[in-house]
Formats: C-alpha cells, structure tokens, sequence
C-alpha cells in the first residue's frame, strides 16, 4: 500500500549547515558574565492557543523568574515549525532569541521533504528536553468504529484528518492505516483543533491528534477513543490499547525542546538551562503537566539528540518498510 500525502511547502527555507549537539562556541562571543542584561524572545514555531505554544508559555513564566530578565514569546507558525527554526538559525547566538523546538520537525518532517528542505536539530544548541505526549486516534461516534479492527472490518474506504504534512499525526495513522491494509485518505489540517473539528462535525472519519487536545470531548462522548499510540496505556486512559496491543508498530509520540542558535556559548546554554529547571519545579508548571497529560522529559541536549535522531532512524526505517511515500510532490 503506497500512500501519498500533500506536499508541504518549505520552498525557500534555509539550508542548515554543520553538525554536532550541544556544543560551546569557539568565536568571540564577548564577555556572558552579566547574562541576561534584557528580554529573552522565546519563538514558537506553532499557532497562538496550541500545545506547543501552550506549553512555551506555562514555562516561560517560571523561568524568566528565576533569570530575572522576562522571556518574551513571539508566534512564528507555519510549516510544522520550520519557519521559527529558519529565523533562529539566522539569529545572534547570544541567548537572547531561543525556541520551543517541536520533536516531528527533527524526526518526521525530514521523512516528508527534499533533504536541502529539512530542519537538522544537531544544527542547534540543545538548552533543554521539555515533556512528550501521546497520540490518540479517535472516531466520530456515528461512524461506528470502536476499535481498529472494527475499520478494517468495514471494508471501506476511509477519511482521516492529520494536523499537517510532516507531523506525528500524519505518521501514526499512515503507518496505522498500511500495516491495516486500509485504504484511507489524508485531510490535512493547520493543527489538531481543527483535525478534531473535523472529526467531531463529521467531514473525517478518524484522526489521530494529542491526547491533552482530545481529552475533553472523549469524556464527553463527543469522540471514541480506538488506540494510543504510546509504548504502554497512559495511566490517565488505562481502558484503551495501545497500537501495539491492537498488532501494529507504530510507536510515535510528540516531544519538544528547548534550543538556541548553533554557537551560543556554554555558559549562556547553561544558565538557560538552570532557569527552565527551576521552572520545571514549579508547582503550578507541574499542575499543567497534569492537566495537558504530558509526560516530563527534562533531559539535557546530548540525551535529547540521542532521543531525536533515534527516533529519526526508527521512523525512516518503518517507512521503507511499509513502502509508504511522506515525500512532498
């Protein structure tokens, strides 16, 4: 089964030099002592009132606390955050213009575009790991799917609503829908506020969208869970399988960092990371942890690179496996 999504619009993007992690820089950078002297911008590479955003903002409060300097955040959306990331690799690497780096733009989006388009995340300073969270694929209720099987049964085509080209979403349920041997259709969509409209108004069938976005309307009845797609059931949805336990390979979640520009210096990548600890403990941080569903994942960059580019090979490798086209055409 070949199946052949949209292609997403990166032209014009910037080539991402180089290599390596989280590494200090060998230029002159001036003196770092009195870091920060004013504002840090924070850049979201997602829309106003979305997860990443969401999140960007629940812990840019604490931290700026403890940096004493305010963390400003600007929404910079489009293209699954590479537009953000374009704009940070043009930035001084002083510290000052960091972002909230979206996993899928390190290890989907390159399965989906040329490879002078794709965003390289060993290209960064890696300040911080953030938290991960779920997929879960849901169904509008008048379709009658309760389980996958239950898809696969009605031996039709279907629909399915996906917050973009070169996105988690996009990946679960096309790995979902191949190894399924269902024949289904992509809708993308610029988020999974409206992939879960489109389910819930009928246009879709399914989508797969993250479990803090769906949460609301599964309690209400408004949509029915099928599968998660984490490694194990979620504690906060313990009655619903997981792909795995359903017999399909598709271990793919969302994650998020904290970056700064290739060559900022160590110690300002260090600071920024004693900040985000400190607003990592904070409780009512951690309180929206729990009520997003989010998963903390608070390692430091070399942890998080290994994390990234695992998962890079993982998903490039069930890609070819499954002879499934994410290029964009």
């Amino acid at each position: 089964m070949k199946i052949t999504l949209p292609a997403l619009g990166l032209a014009g993007l910037l080539v991402l030099a180089g290599c390596g992690g989280n590494l200090g820089s060998d230029g002159d950078s001036g003196s770092t002592a009195a870091y920060p002297e004013r504002a840090v911008t924070l850049l979201i590479g997602q829309d106003a009132g979305g997860s990443t955003d969401l999140i960007g903002r629940a812990l840019a409060d604490p931290a700026s606390k403890d940096l004493g300097k305010p963390i400003t955040v600007q929404n910079r959306p489009g293209a699954n955050g590479a537009v953000a990331a374009k704009e940070l690799a043009a930035a001084k690497p002083d510290g000052y213009t960091i972002m909230v780096f979206v996993g899928s733009l390190a290890y989907i989006t390159p399965l989906a575009v040329p490879a002078d388009q794709a965003v390289d995340v060993n290209n960064y300073e890696v300040v911080t790991g953030i938290s991960q969270d779920d997929f879960v694929l849901v169904a509008n209720p008048r379709t009658g799917f309760k389980t996958v099987q239950g898809i696969v049964a009605a031996k039709r085509p279907i629909t399915f609503a996906t917050t973009g080209v070169g996105t988690g979403s996009q990946l679960t349920q096309t790995l979902l829908f191949a190894q399924a041997g269902v024949q289904a259709t992509a809708v993308p969509f610029n988020g999974g506020a409206p992939a879960l409209t489109a389910v819930l108004g009928g246009q879709v069938d399914v989508a797969a969208v993250q479990l803090g976005e769906a949460k609301e309307q599964i309690e209400a009845g408004k949509a029915v869970p099928l599968v998660t797609f984490a490694t194990q059931r979620p504690s906060y949805m313990p009655d619903i399988p997981t792909a795995t336990e359903a017999g399909f390979n598709v271990p793919v979640q969302q994650s998020r960092a904290v970056v700064a520009p290739k060559g900022t210096p160590k110690e300002v990548v260090d600071r920024l990371r004693t900040a985000f600890q400190k607003g990592f403990a904070d409780q009512a941080y951690k309180d929206f942890n729990a009520k997003r569903l989010l998963t903390a994942n608070e390692v430091d960059g070399a942890a998080l690179l290994q994390q990234w580019n695992g998962s890079l090979q993982t998903y490039r490798g069930l890609v070819a496996q499954h002879k499934i086209d994410l290029s964009a055409k």
